[in-house]
This record gives structure tokens, sequence and C-alpha cells, in this order.
């Protein structure tokens, strides 16, 4: 499906961020096209690639076991030359970038019909930075909540199918009373995609209410209808949507105003960004940290995955900054910040310094006890630190807190426990880590 051909130049930090770590299968009988792609989709995102130049060598990796977040898939390879590899990957359920050479209308029609994720023609220069672009796009799209709206089953279920397809974690509602309460419950949904008809209230009425709460810059909304009245766009825009659609729709078309709203709040999230950084260390600053890590939990624990939260304080700072200076106080904040960073780089967790002393670290991902593993090796980095001063190496030490997401509560919540966390390592002689799977033998 077209897109900018700029896209994966310019592509967010933001969804770069969420697409990195994804298990990727290149499967490419050109060794030149499938080693350039290995290579930008490891080193820009941290991606495992794992390649197929052949139906056998395919084959063999699914029956190894493996699961993949994206296929880039060749049509046409050795031992399948007519598509069967493309069929073998979707009744796997893996969202299929298709990568061809030959391409016409009734293989557009095709594609369209066994559900690829996306398509695109080895026709010009810029071609493998289209496919890496559709890969980062689904990749991005994993943490990223929809919401259709729709009273009409077959419809509602062809448009959710039609995401979950893009990776999207979709949600369905049936009346627009049903989707304010899965909005309150799901904070992490950035797209509402209502049709107008509805029973209880029209989509014009929806689109008005969810805007008293949610603002653009958080949440865009595309109204949809199969009606023939041309003004209902306009009317919808009014209301407070972001875009509209007429049935029938063009697929790509569709698929490309979700992703451009999508990405229009990539963009306005790291105009916050830039906002939300501490002026010492450039870290994220407590305000972004609460703004982001809401949503990023909500989005682990609907899938079932673990993660933990960590607070860390220096230790002594305040004898440190009454002994050297404020000076050397803010070196030593930059210092350990800059460690911390270094270490995190490419996890997916976010880091950020709350204030003073205090750095807080959402671990994403981890369960409490992989969690305690990587706030130790963060503990003994720091630990081995050295802050130069004019005549002497400053050593520095931190005490860690850390707490395990296990249900939905509030955000902060989540840091008290943490915090509490951190109070008891402290209590116990500082330079250490202190969990809740420790409360019975501190030792």
């Amino acid at each position: 499906m077209y897109f900018p051909e700029q896209i994966y130049a310019r592509e967010p930090s933001i969804q770069r961020k969420r697409a990195e770590q994804g298990r990727i299968l290149v499967i490419e009988d050109s060794r030149s096209l499938s080693s350039i792609m290995r290579h930008k989709l490891e080193t820009d995102f941290s991606c495992q690639v794992t390649q197929c130049a052949n139906a056998d060598v395919f084959r063999q990796v699914m029956q190894s076991g493996q699961t993949f977040d994206v296929a880039v898939v060749d049509l046409n390879l050795p031992g399948a030359s007519d598509g069967e590899i493309l069929d073998a990957v979707i009744a796997e359920h893996i969202p299929a970038v298709v990568f061809t050479a030959d391409f016409n209308r009734d293989l557009r029609e095709r594609l369209l019909q066994k559900g690829v994720a996306d398509y695109h023609v080895k026709n010009h220069e810029n071609a493998i930075d289209l496919v890496l672009s559709s890969v980062v796009r689904l990749l991005g799209n994993r943490d990223v909540g929809v919401l259709v709206v729709d009273d009409v089953p077959s419809a509602r279920t062809m448009l959710a199918d039609l995401l979950r397809v893009q990776k999207f974690q979709v949600y369905e509602a049936s009346t627009g009373f049903q989707a304010m309460e899965i909005l309150t419950r799901q904070p992490h949904i950035e797209l509402v995609i209502t049709d107008y008809h509805m029973p209880d209230m029209d989509g014009y009425e929806l689109t008005r209410r969810i805007r008293r709460e949610h603002d653009s810059d958080r949440l865009r909304i595309i109204g949809i209808s199969s009606s023939a009245d041309r003004l209902l766009s306009a009317s919808f825009l009014k209301a407070g949507a972001n875009d509209f659609v007429y049935r029938p729709y063009v697929i790509e078309e569709l698929q490309c105003r979700i992703q451009h709203n999508i990405e229009t709040l990539a963009q306005l999230q790291q105009l916050r960004v830039a906002a939300f950084s501490d002026y010492l260390t450039a870290l994220p600053n407590r305000r972004y940290f609460f703004d982001a890590g809401p949503a990023q939990v909500a989005g682990r624990l609907e899938r079932g995955e673990p993660c933990c939260i960590a607070m860390l304080d220096i230790d002594h700072f305040k004898k440190l900054n009454d002994t050297y200076g404020h000076e050397i106080g803010d070196r030593v904040l930059q210092a350990v910040g800059s460690k911390l960073a270094r270490q995190l780089a490419g996890s997916g967790h976010l880091l950020a310094r709350l204030g003073g002393e205090e750095f807080s670290v959402l671990m994403l991902g981890l369960d409490v006890q992989q969690g305690s593993a990587l706030c130790e090796t963060l503990r003994s980095e720091i630990e081995s630190l050295r802050v130069a001063l004019d005549d002497q190496d400053l050593n520095v030490t931190i005490s860690i807190g850390l707490a395990e997401i296990a249900g939905r509560e509030s955000f902060s919540n989540y840091l008290a426990a943490a915090d509490q966390l951190l109070y008891m390592a402290k209590s116990y002689g500082r330079n250490r880590v202190y969990s809740e799977t420790m409360l019975s033998d501190p030792d």
C-alpha cells in the first residue's frame, strides 16, 4: 500500500522507540536485498531478524517454533514460485509485507483478499525504505489502541479485522455509551473510528462527548458512513473529528488515513517530549513520566505482559552537595543520568529524572525477578562510576526500590510502592536493590 517515500527517513522517535526489538522474518531470495534489510532493522531498531532464502529454509524455521511480529515476503522463491509461502505466513497469523517484482491490479485484489498488511514493488531505488517503513509502522502499532464503534456487527468485525492485521490493539463497541465506557477503562486508546448511525447516540454526539474529555492531541477520531449524504463529513469535522471516510472505502486509502492520524499523534507526543525533558540531564522529566507511563502500563496489562517500576536515589546526595557544592552535585546528576541512559538504551524501558537526586525506570515486559536482575546491573554500573573532580575521583552509589505492577491501579500508586521499597533499601544500608520479594528476608 502506498505511503509517502520519506516516512522511513523522518519516522518520529516515538514510533521508532515502539518499533524496537521486534522479531522480523525476511523471506527473500535476493541476498543483497535481504542483507540490507537485516542490517537496517538490526542497527536502527535492535530487531531480531531471521532470513529465509528459499522454501526449505522457511519450513525449517516454522518447524523450530519461533514466533515473529512481522514477515517481509517475496512471492516467488526457489521451491515456492506460486506464492505458497505467503499463504503459510498468513496461516501462522504473522502480518505480511509483500515485496514483489511483478505487480498488477489482479495481484492487488488477491493480496487484499488474503489479508496482507502491506505490499511494495521492487521497481525503484527507495523500495527497501518503503518496506522498512511498513515494518516499523506495524511494529509501532503494537502499543496503539484503536476503538471501532458500529452497531452493525458485520461492518464492525470487518473493520476490526483489518486493524488487527495492522497489529493494533482493537476494541469494539456497538453503542456510544459502551464506547465511552471503554475509553475510560483503556487510556492507551489513541484512535476512535465511529459510524454515524447508532441506536443510542449518533456519531456527531459521540464525537462531541469524546472531545469534552479527550483533546485532539491525545486522541484522534475518524468518522465513517455508507450514507450518500456528502454533508456528513463536514458535520463530523465540525463536531471535533479529525477525518472522515465514506463507505465503500478503498482499503489503502483508509489505512493511509488511519496511519497519518497515528503519526500525527506521535509527532505531537514528540513535541511534548521536548517540553518534558529535564533541563540538567536531558532525560524525560516527572511530568513526561506521568504522561506516558499510564498508557504504557495499560497496554502491557491488556496483553498480559509483565512490567514493574523502580525508584532510584543517589546515596548521601545532600552530604555530597554540602561538601563539594551544587556545581559538583549537578555534575554527579548528569553522570548518573548519562550512565543509566546508556545502560537502558534500546531496551524499550522508560527512564526519567523525577526531581532532585531521584530517578525512576518503568520496566516493560519484565517480571519482578527480571527487573531485579536489571536493577542490580544498574546499581553495579553506578557503583563503578567515577566522577572526576579537580584533584580526585568521586565515588557514587545508588539505592533502588522495585515494585511489580500486577493489576490496574493509579500510576501514582505504582510509584508510591516503589518509593516505599526504596526507603527500605536505604534503611538496610544503601547501595542495594530492594524488591517486594525480599520483604520476608531483607538480607
